[in-house]
């Protein structure tokens, strides 16, 4: 079975960006402003970054992106 590498992205407020890491692959550290952004980076970078760890890589390389974001609301009074 093919191993799928887990990737991390966290939503940093002040910066305005997503922010992924990942325990998987290691030396992965980006940022983008969408995930649909930060997606796109990962699909050329997971592969390269794990090429440049000295990695076989079969054709395709899976990844799965978790993401999450921290939102706090007020409720309105009554």
């Amino acid at each position: 079975m093919q191993k799928i590498f887990f990737v991390r992205a966290e939503w940093d407020d002040e910066a305005h960006v997503w922010v992924a890491t990942s325990d998987d692959v290691p030396g992965l550290a980006t940022e983008a402003e969408t995930l649909e952004a930060l997606s796109e980076k990962l699909q050329k970078m997971v592969p390269e970054l794990l090429e440049a760890n000295g990695m076989e890589l079969p054709q395709e390389v899976p990844f799965e992106l978790l993401a999450r974001r921290f939102t706090v609301s007020t409720a309105r009074p009554a």
